[in-house]
């Protein structure tokens, strides 16, 4: 036998990735699909064979190496716990089939061979195992409330896995855990979908007050509105929505294009609504303007009068009609108020200026006048009237002849000499109150009634105490008290008129 043939055969006797021997390929040998994965799998160290040339020559032959003998690698190794429990649920036999049990029946799931049987089991449980770590994984996430999306379709792939008998392991418990699984996969759906809802109901209502806000500072009068805040409070509503919409909980589009038509009809109404008010308010502020650039035309023009009293009036005239007059803009208000205050300020600093000129040539009448005023306030208290009238008729002639004095100082000097001419006058009422004939007359016939009135009482009392009657004594007395009273205080009075 040569050499290529020696190494023919050792390569069909290694196993294919199938894990199924290359001379014992038959129809009784398992499928390739899934038997062995590749990482799994005995892998063949020997490349596959080339097409030898045709009909090579014998000093061809002779001079091509020798291929190196084939090494078939050894399986890993096995647990006795791990074949322990391999072999509750499947057996294999010497050429490397393997078996599993279930619902009482034997069910082949492939061939292993060229390794012990207990190798060839182990290999078709640990792809159980492999199942089960999945399954395990699953369970945990499960409980862990991740998210449910996929986990029924991973329900599924791994029952087609176990449906397929192509390893070893306990099925029927394996299925059994994928049932709770599915039914608590379907829980967590619920769960999900409700959070969901939730999430999706709370959206919708911080929607919902974005456009009933935006609804609400539309329907604002525009003539109260405040345009600053307002609009600045719609653009903040505006943003909200935007991050709302790219960030948020989708809606539904039937929900979402009904509160989009709203919240758009709301802005629509309020931007018209300022356009509006500002076009009437540019028209306000030009009418505002116009009749204030009047004023301050008329103000000016009376800038430099010197008729100060008839000025002094038409510049408070023209303050009513300005304050009367409506508001420009702000900054045009504030540039007319300016020029209009302005145009005063000429007119009452000429003014000013004139009254200090006219103050200075007062000062001299100023000292004789508060001479006149010690003059005068040296006659109280008023002891003698007619001394005191004719001396204050002196003074006031010569008051007059004294002149202005400076308007500062005026009202202070005046005060000083009303206050002698109103005592003088006091005295004068006081005098003419006593010697008044018709007062003493008055005064006369008080006291004749009161006489007659105490005697009368005066003989009651009498009468009363002759005959011991208290109460009358008692009435009379008081009634008497009293009358004497009056008559005490009258005759002082008539003491004072005389």
């Amino acid at each position: 036998m040569t050499d290529s043939q020696k190494s023919d055969e050792t390569a069909a006797a290694i196993p294919d990735e199938s894990g199924v021997a290359n001379d014992d390929k038959d129809a009784n040998a398992i499928p390739e699909t899934g038997n062995t994965p590749e990482s799994e799998a005995p892998a063949s160290p020997v490349a596959p064979r080339p097409t030898p040339p045709a009909a090579p020559s014998p000093a061809a032959m002779a001079a091509r190496p020798k291929a190196p003998a084939a090494v078939v690698p050894a399986a890993p190794a096995v647990s006795a716990a791990a074949l322990a429990e391999a072999a509750k649920w499947g057996r294999a036999e010497g050429d490397g089939h393997v078996f599993l049990s279930l619902d009482g029946e034997e069910i082949p799931v492939g061939q292993y061979p060229g390794v012990s049987p207990d190798e060839a089991l182990a290999y078709f449980a640990r792809k159980f195992d492999d199942v089960i770590a999945q399954v395990v994984l699953l369970e945990h996430r499960v409980s862990s409330k991740a998210p449910a999306t996929d986990m029924q379709k991973t329900v599924t792939h791994l029952r087609e896995q176990l449906a397929e008998r192509n390893m070893v392991g306990d099925i029927r418990g394996a299925e059994a855990r994928l049932d709770t699984l599915s039914a608590q996969i379907v829980e967590l759906e619920k769960s999900e979908k409700a959070a969901h809802e939730a999430v999706r109901a709370s959206e919708l209502a911080a929607r919902e007050a974005i456009v009933a806000e935006a609804e609400s500072i539309a329907g604002q009068d525009p003539a109260q509105i405040q345009w600053k805040t307002s609009s600045a409070r719609m653009n903040e509503l505006f943003e909200t929505w935007k991050a709302a919409q790219k960030s948020g909980v989708r809606l539904g589009r039937s929900n979402e294009d009904a509160l989009w038509k709203r919240f758009r009809s709301a802005r629509t109404v309020f931007d018209r609504h300022r356009r509006a008010y500002f076009s009437q308010l540019d028209s306000t502020n030009s009418a505002a303007k116009a009749a204030k650039e009047a004023l301050i035309a008329e103000a000016e023009a009376l800038s430099s009068s010197t008729d100060w009293g008839f000025a002094a009036g038409e510049y408070r005239r023209l303050m009513d009609q300005w304050k009367a007059s409506p508001r420009a803009s702000r900054k045009d208000d504030d540039a007319l108020w300016a020029r209009f205050r302005a145009a005063q300020d000429v007119f009452f600093s000429h003014r000013q200026a004139a009254n200090e000129q006219i103050d200075q040539e007062y000062t001299a009448n100023l000292a004789v006048k508060e001479q006149l005023v010690a003059e005068a306030q040296a006659l109280l208290p008023i002891n003698d009237l007619n001394t005191a009238k004719k001396a204050l008729q002196s003074i006031r002639d010569r008051w007059e002849e004294a002149g202005k004095v400076p308007r500062a100082d005026m009202g202070r000097i005046e005060a000083g000499l009303r206050k002698v001419e109103d005592a003088v006058r006091e005295a004068e009422e006081e005098k003419w109150r006593r010697s008044n004939p018709e007062t003493k007359a008055r005064t006369n016939s008080a006291l004749s009634q009161l006489e007659a009135a105490i005697a009368g009482l005066k003989e009651d009392l009498d009468k009363a105490e002759k005959a011991g009657d208290q109460r009358r004594i008692k009435s009379a007395k008081e009634a008497l008290d009293a009358r004497q009273a009056w008559l005490d205080q009258i005759q002082r009075s008539a003491s004072d008129l005389a």
